[in-house]
């Protein structure tokens, strides 16, 4: 609307067209302000422009919230990725000392094992541990930990809890080897436990059993049988466990039953073993017998006079001198 010339606004003109305008503007204000007084007209009509006008609101601000939402997922999912990574970590952690625990738990059983059985044995033992052990085709060795500075010496003998392991086949300044039952060129005289029948037993290529080919066909052999060292040959001590026969049957020529032993020692899993020193062989005559009495009962008092067998005796020995003099006078 232009201005007048004076610069004056037409709502304030002095005209009376100005001056009705205002006047009618003022009585609608205050129509329009009852009624909002008396019936809430204005605020029902804000409530309806407000539900109109409220899809637009969100409509605007959909940008705003979907970068706050990416921007929230985004964090709680680094947030997640992390704790899940700790977490994982922390299972393979508890899972490795669990494992540990474990594994130490079985190594004490063992040493307790082998404890339990050096004080059973009576001997003098040394305690080594398996630092290498060579299960090939055609040679089973073991490495201990022990060697000439330690005194081990060649032929010793090997155990560990269960049974013989093998012996001694060659000693080094820190170290040793021990040939395995196992090993095709080894051979222990062993005796079934059962029945006392005396044989071999040679390992074999498998690297897991004992085989025993040079039993009588006539020999009562079970499987089940315990077979233990027959001491034979001065190596092995007597009586040690050396395997379970797991089954037998007749050779090929039918001259000779054929049986295949489980070695008692837990060769594949044995990780400490000890080495049996050699008995010292006794020196001199065996120990004289004791003179056998007549029973306590028969006995007769401790304070009973001497005297009759004092004078009894010169009496026995002087006949016969008295016979050898007058034999020689004549």
């Amino acid at each position: 609307m232009a201005l007048n010339r004076d610069g004056s606004s037409p709502l304030f003109s002095p005209s009376v067209a100005g001056t009705l305008r205002l006047i009618v503007y003022m009585a609608l204000a205050c129509v329009l302000m009852v009624l909002d007084h008396r019936n809430g007209w204005m605020s029902r009509l804000r409530y309806g422009g407000s539900a109109i006008i409220e899809p637009v609101y969100r409509l605007a601000s959909l940008p705003s919230d979907a970068f706050r939402a990416a921007s929230v997922a985004f964090a709680d999912r680094k947030l997640l990725t992390e704790a899940n990574q700790r977490l994982r970590e922390n299972l393979l952690l508890a899972n490795a000392k669990l494992n540990r625990m474990s594994s130490v738990a079985e190594q004490n059983e063992r040493l307790k094992e082998l404890l339990d059985t050096q004080h059973s044995l009576g001997i003098t033992v040394q305690l080594a541990r398996l630092i290498d052990v060579d299960l090939g085709a055609y040679r089973h060795r073991a490495t201990l930990n022990l060697g000439a500075r330690d005194g081990v010496s060649v032929g010793q003998v090997v155990i560990d809890a269960r049974g013989v392991m093998g012996q001694v086949i060659e000693v080094m300044p820190t170290t040793s080897t021990a040939m395995l039952i196992t090993d095709p060129n080894h051979a222990v005289p062993v005796t079934i436990e059962r029945t006392g029948l005396r044989t071999v037993a040679y390992g074999s290529q498998g690297g897991d059993s004992l085989t025993l080919p040079n039993i009588p066909v006539s020999a009562d052999v079970r499987v089940g049988d315990k077979l233990v060292t027959s001491g034979l040959g001065g190596r092995f001590p007597p009586g040690f466990p050396v395997g379970e026969i797991t089954e037998s049957g007749q050779t090929e020529s039918g001259m000779f039953l054929a049986a295949r032993a489980k070695p008692a020692a837990d060769i594949a899993r044995s990780d400490d073993v000890l080495l049996l020193h050699d008995l010292a062989e006794p020196v001199g005559p065996p120990p004289a017998a004791s003179v056998a009495g007549p029973p306590a009962a028969l006995e007769g008092p401790v304070d009973a006079p001497a005297t009759p067998a004092t004078t009894h005796t010169p009496a026995r020995t002087a006949a016969p001198a008295r016979a050898i003099t007058s034999g020689g006078a004549q």
